[in-house]
């Protein structure tokens, strides 16, 4: 009996030690080199609309002037089909080539508002400053690496 306790245990004990990992990076599975900066929003009910209004004349706008000028390769808007639920109802995506490509540049701080026009940044700022804030949260930021598994 003494022999059968000591062998549960032991088969307890050897159960919870955790399982080495089996997978090794770039041999079993590759991280990209694209990274992706998602933002989580929780947009009031019924202001969707006027949000997505806004960020046409502002994140759009801005994205389409850092796509234009190589700072970004795309941009998304995801939006939830059960916008009442969860923590946030849409997701504002954008993809860089790198992780390098999200770091500050004065060049490109000064491409972008060359690209995007003085006026239009400032007006932007103000909207996103008196606006935004009635109409959403930003529950989350996030910077991502696809992971594909060979």
């Amino acid at each position: 009996m003494r022999v059968l306790i000591s062998l549960f245990f032991m088969a307890v004990a050897l159960g919870t030690v955790p399982a080495h990992a089996q997978l090794e990076p770039y041999e079993d599975f590759n991280i990209s080199e694209p990274v992706w900066e998602v933002a989580t929003v929780k947009v009031k009910s019924n202001a969707t609309a006027h949000y997505l209004e806004g960020l046409k004349a502002t994140w759009i706008r801005g994205a389409e002037v850092s796509k234009r000028l190589g700072h970004i390769e795309d941009y998304s808007i995801y939006s939830s089909i059960t916008p009442d639920s969860g923590d946030f109802n849409l997701m504002l995506v954008t993809k860089y080539k790198s992780l390098a490509d999200m770091g500050p540049s004065k060049a490109k701080y000064d491409a972008f508002i060359q690209g995007l026009g003085r006026q239009a940044a400032d007006a932007g700022s103000k909207r996103a400053l008196e606006t935004y804030p009635e109409l959403r949260e930003i529950t989350g930021s996030y910077i991502l690496h696809e992971i594909t598994i060979n």
